[in-house]
């Protein structure tokens, strides 16, 4: 559980809910030092017309009950709920939370990626992980025992609509120097360790996991779970897997 002085995000998205037209930024921390301005909070708010187009198809490969993993203040959750969805969201952000409360998500829990099971959320048809929220499964080991969990928790028919980025495609020489460096220490080139900042909000370390499509097969061999489409746009790093259970 996050203590009120780590919980950066929620503080962030609290604010923005409350006075949109306040000028409130985002700062993300990485452990080499390197501090990024992201583009704010809006984005977490914003409607299905805003979304960039991969998350919009991604929303036809969502069925039945669906978990959102990392739901923020509820971005992705209040639109399935108006397409007729159950969902359920899970952040481990109590301020997140309390804002997806206010804006109408009507199920969600606060629980960090690693204690999602069956015996507290129960069964889903459908795993939602948009916003790159596949980074959230952390590294390799962690990775591949949450995936088993959630094969466990969707049933032989159960699909997993995940966002990520091809990190290869940069040409910027402190991305690619933080690779040869997580490289050199037996990390995965795409494992990032960073922490979000806002005001006198810290919040933890967390490692950040981004795939190219050949690493997610490599990743999800043995977990229950195979890609059965890649859906991408054009000039970008970002793409979604679409995850189907592997029969048997």
């Amino acid at each position: 559980m996050l203590l009120t002085t780590q919980d950066a995000f929620g503080a962030m998205v609290q604010a923005y809910y409350d006075n949109p037209a306040a000028d409130v930024d985002e700062l993300v921390e990485r452990d080499d030092g390197l501090l990024d301005f992201t583009g704010g909070p809006a984005a977490y708010f914003a409607p299905f017309e805003s979304w960039s187009q991969v998350e919009q198809e991604a929303m036809a490969h969502v069925r039945g009950r669906v978990l959102d993993v990392g739901c923020g203040p509820g971005r992705v959750a209040l639109y399935l709920q108006e397409q007729g969805h159950e969902v359920v969201g899970v952040d481990n952000s109590p301020g997140a939370i309390r804002v997806a409360r206010q804006r109408g998500v009507r199920h969600v829990r606060e629980l960090d990626v690693t204690q999602i099971t069956l015996a507290r959320l129960g069964q889903f048809d459908t795993v939602v992980m948009l916003g790159n929220n596949l980074g959230l499964l952390g590294q390799p080991v962690q990775a591949r025992m949450i995936l088993r969990r959630l094969a466990a928790m969707t049933g032989p028919a159960g699909r997993i609509v995940a966002q990520t980025r091809d990190i290869y495609q940069t040409d910027e020489a402190v991305h690619l120097t933080y690779q040869q460096r997580n490289r050199e220490t037996g990390r995965p080139a795409g494992l990032i360790r960073v922490r979000v900042r806002y005001r006198h909000f810290i919040g933890p370390w967390l490692d950040y996991l981004m795939v190219a499509p050949d690493e997610l097969a490599e990743l999800i061999q043995g977990t229950g779970w195979m890609i059965s489409a890649l859906l991408t746009e054009p000039d970008s790093a970002v793409y979604v897997a679409v995850l189907e259970r592997v029969s048997g």
